[in-house]
């Protein structure tokens, strides 16, 4: 165990913006966000998940939405405590620890925001080892634990309790909720005992998040490679460096979607990559061979700065490098990949590995 002060906030959110792989939300909101409640309230416990007690109740909070419109659309703030309080009083015990769902710039700030309003430990890891769209997309579905009984909350003050009968039918009706909530909303769902946490999430993600963060503020800070840093902190590698030359994006359903053109630059001269992505980047193409897909991270970022580069923060002439790193083993499975691989996405194509 030890504590968490806002001023680890920075080098946190930016690792989480990198294994957000463009999505889990603005990395900026996410730090302000955290910043605030752990100005006001202290430092927040950071645990292994070998220090959870078995039968302890982990309850996850996140942001649902398109990240888009939370550029505009700013959380009130209680959202996220009033999430898990809904469901701490539905299913009649109270909440020990708290838990990111997903790696990501908001959503892996979020359980910060709870943890520190409500004193709870937060314990470091996430149900993905990366982000992806859609809320039955976690590990703990492969294991059988369900999404519901699940909370949603925005900003007016609506809460609402979801019970379904899968956690297909949870993401399709949260969704709707939260397109009529105004295309983001919070919840807490995916209620876990601490012997499913060992088994079903991803551990150390927190960690690492931090980790990579670090390594890119100190790469840049000592005028080498910031993107070199980060792609062996995720034991990847680059795929391209080039600039943007086409984006095109949309809000629909409750999810961005969209595509974006890179040429090349450097020893990637002469050669175009494009990259598809519906909240989160999908699959990377040059010149028309697929080099990454999901699971996989297909991460984008500031080729000078090693800053990562947002699905709703793309823009033309940015100058970027695309860098492709391994997901949890978990993901290569046959029940991984019918859960989260290239076909969920409606592409023909073979998983191909990085």
């Amino acid at each position: 165990m030890r504590e968490i002060t806002a001023a680890d906030m920075k080098d946190m959110a930016r690792g989480a913006a990198v294994l957000g792989t463009g999505g889990g939300g603005d990395p900026y909101v996410g730090r302000l966000l955290a910043q605030q409640a752990l100005d006001r309230h202290g430092p927040v416990r950071l645990v292994d998940v070998d220090e959870v007690p078995d039968d302890a109740l982990v309850v996850p909070t996140a942001f649902m939405g398109a990240p888009t419109v939370m550029l505009e659309k700013l959380p009130a703030g209680d959202e996220m405590t009033r999430a898990l309080r809904a469901l701490e009083k539905l299913l009649g015990r109270t909440v020990t620890h708290t838990v990111s769902i997903e790696a990501g710039g908001l959503n892996s700030m979020i359980p910060f925001v709870a943890a520190a309003e409500l004193g709870l430990p937060l314990i470091d890891a996430d149900g993905m080892g990366r982000a992806f769209p859609e809320l039955q997309m976690l590990l703990p579905t492969l294991g059988g634990i369900p999404a519901t009984p699940m909370a949603v909350a925005d900003e007016r003050g609506n809460d609402l309790i979801l019970r379904t009968v899968d956690n297909g039918w949870a993401e399709r009706l949260a969704r709707s909720a939260t397109v009529e909530m105004g295309c983001s909303a919070a919840v807490s769902l995916y209620a876990l005992t601490g012997a499913q946490v060992k088994e079903f999430m991803v551990r150390g993600t927190m960690t690492l998040c931090e980790r990579l963060g670090t390594a890119i503020r100190e790469a840049s800070r000592n005028h080498t490679d910031p993107v070199a840093a980060a792609t062996d902190v995720l034991a990847g590698r680059r795929i391209f460096t080039g600039k943007l030359v086409d984006v095109r994006r949309g809000t629909a359903g409750g999810f961005v979607r969209g595509d974006a053109v890179l040429e090349g630059l450097a020893e990637d001269a002469g050669h175009t990559l494009e990259f598809a992505f519906q909240n989160e980047n999908l699959v990377a193409r040059r010149d028309g061979e697929i080099l990454a897909s999901v699971p996989d991270l297909i991460c984008v970022l500031d080729s000078d700065t090693g800053e990562p580069v947002t699905t709703e923060a793309l823009r033309y002439g940015l100058r970027v490098s695309v860098v492709a790193a391994p997901c949890d083993p978990r993901w290569r499975t046959p029940e991984g990949l019918a859960l989260a691989g290239p076909g969920v996405f409606g592409y023909d194509h073979p998983y191909v590995p990085v």
